[in-house]
């Protein structure tokens, strides 16, 4: 015991393990017979259930740089950070819609395979060997550390490593076992999450409730926080004029306004949701229509996320402006730890336990995804083409190892200096640079036929050197007053383009090179996918689904405005 927490939180976490570990292994004894089945280890045998779906959606989607990152955003920046998870639910939706119909028809099961059936074999290798890449040395590693260091400091400070270890040895438990066991321990992780996660909100609310005489009353806390910063309540950030503080100028930069709506967060988003093998192995095994309501399902469970990840952090800015909070601990990355102090004994055990399952979730989606991709994309291909299905269950299980025990090596001592910016900036910052050009690659290869292997190419090499060149000499592109970017500079004493404008930007002019290029290629491809307007179809349930959570979205917007 230590401080911070108490026998009853070590006895709640416990209790969330045992429950965690007995039904992963339940599932797995279930499926034992069938786990020489490469489909059934990679893709849960194509039978996991909606809610299995969308809730392993989730669950590998939120991790510590979620609760971290986005909470410390929300102290920051406030509510409009939110248009991260509430336009995830509307790119959920055009990926049940128009993405899931073409990789279900054509039969495909990994990124890379869409690529080699859409395009050629090296495009696929390329992908593959750099997502791997990406998988392990920036996702993975930068999940491991945010998470050891976020709940090292809620148990005292002192027990980094052995956090760190405690974290992937979970994981890998959960992921040997294959897609079905990550799958269903996900419903419990994502149940722990969201239960955890409102009570900590509540918490929160209650708190600057006590504080400002209003009594402990979570919708009269919520007023509180409308009413100490109302410009935490704004959906849109205003473009800095010649008069803006650099608080002003800093938060543009993070979201420029009503540019971000027209330009990088939905690059983020489609990208993340539609042509990310982390996310949509979840669905590439199941029936059309099952696949659809899970992720129409994970859809509507976007909308609670900013309320369990971001509003801590708007709270913890109030109760930190007027005094109620010491010093944040890391800068605005500590306004979730900060807020962690005020639960009562027991309830910080559920909100660790929370964390914890956000963290083992992620690792474990993580690990099978590239698991699947080394086995079926690059081993099988192009190592042991004999392979058969016991084997590459065994050498999907070796590269889970591996791949874990790379990121434990390399975030053990901080070798790629994730620490020093941060998790969630680490993340964004790398998987911004190639976002444009792999889902420019992929949209064109999807809904135009003239799309050829060499655009494919080009558009990937051209999208992150576009973003390089945008991000750093845009005033030198184009001069140091625009409408694209602040005309003011960024406390270092240059000008700045913002990250979303730069993506916005690399996607048009990689776009256009690539038609540009496919237009002086072959006329007809014999490798476009097969499409047909019948699949693009929904059922009337389907539709009711899609209404209720645009419904949700509007409604949300206009309050927020």
């Amino acid at each position: 015991m230590n401080q911070n927490l108490a026998f009853a939180d070590y006895a709640v976490f416990i209790i969330y393990f045992i429950v965690v570990s007995v039904y992963g292994y339940t599932v797995y004894r279930k499926r034992k017979q069938d786990e020489q089945d490469a489909k059934a280890y990679f893709l849960a045998e194509g039978n996991l259930t909606w809610w299995a779906i969308g809730a392993s959606l989730i669950a590998s989607n939120i991790s510590a740089e979620q609760f971290i990152g986005m909470s410390g955003e929300g102290f920051f920046l406030g509510i409009a950070v939110a248009a991260y998870e509430w336009l995830a639910a509307i790119a959920l939706i055009i990926v049940a819609v128009w993405f899931i119909p073409v990789y279900l028809k054509n039969k495909i099961y990994t990124m890379p395979q869409f690529l080699k059936t859409r395009y050629n074999e090296s495009t696929a290798l390329i992908m593959a060997v750099f997502w791997l890449f990406l998988y392990v040395f920036v996702n993975l590693t930068s999940i491991l550390y945010l998470g050891a260091v976020a709940i090292n400091g809620l148990a005292g400070g002192e027990y980094l490593h052995v956090i760190m270890l405690g974290l992937a040895v979970f994981a890998l438990f959960i992921s040997l076992g294959g897609m079905k066991v990550v799958a269903y321990t996900d419903v419990i992780q994502v149940a722990v999450l969201i239960i955890g996660g409102l009570v900590t909100s509540y918490i929160a609310l209650t708190t600057v409730g006590r504080y400002f005489g209003v009594g402990e009353n979570a919708i009269a806390g919520f007023n509180v926080l409308m009413e100490k910063a109302p410009e935490h309540f704004k959906m849109i950030i205003p473009r800095p004029t010649a008069t803006s503080s650099q608080l002003e100028i800093d938060k543009y930069l993070t979201f420029p306004g009503l540019l971000s709506y027209a330009a990088g967060i939905w690059i983020i988003n489609l990208n993340y949701w539609g042509c990310n093998q982390y996310i949509t192995q979840r669905a590439l095994g199941a029936d059309l229509q099952t696949a659809r309501t899970g992720i129409l399902f994970a859809g509507m469970l976007k909308l609670l996320m900013p309320l369990i990840v971001m509003l801590p952090g708007i709270a913890a800015f109030v109760l930190y402006q007027n005094g109620h909070l010491p010093q944040l601990v890391g800068g605005k990355d500590g306004a979730y730890s900060a807020i962690l102090t005020f639960l009562p004994t027991g309830l910080k055990g559920l909100s660790v336990a929370a964390l914890t399952a956000a963290i083992v979730a992620s690792l474990a989606g993580k690990v099978n995804s590239i698991s699947t991709i080394y086995t079926l994309d690059v081993h099988k291909k192009y190592i042991q083409k004999d392979a058969g299905e016991k084997q590459q269950v065994n050498i999907g299980r070796i590269a889970v190892f591996v791949a874990m025990l790379l990121a434990v090596l390399f975030t053990w001592n901080d070798i790629l200096g994730i620490g020093g910016v941060g998790g969630f900036t680490y993340i964004q910052k790398y998987t911004g640079f190639i976002s444009p050009g792999v889902f420019a690659m992929f949209f064109l290869g999807m809904f135009w036929k003239r799309t050829t292997g060499t655009a494919a190419i080009v558009g990937v090499i051209l999208g992150f050197l576009l973003s390089v060149l945008f991000n750093e000499y845009a005033p030198m592109l184009f001069g140091n007053d625009t409408l694209l970017y602040t005309a003011y500079p960024n406390g270092k004493g240059a000008f700045e383009i913002p990250f979303h404008i730069c993506m916005g930007l690399s996607f048009f002019f990689t776009m256009l090179a690539m038609i540009a290029i496919s237009f002086a290629g072959p006329k007809v491809n014999p490798k476009a996918f097969e499409i047909d307007s019948e699949m693009f179809k929904v059922k009337p349930q389907t539709t009711v689904l899609i209404v209720i959570t645009l419904l949700i979205i509007v409604a949300l917007y206009v309050k927020f405005w």
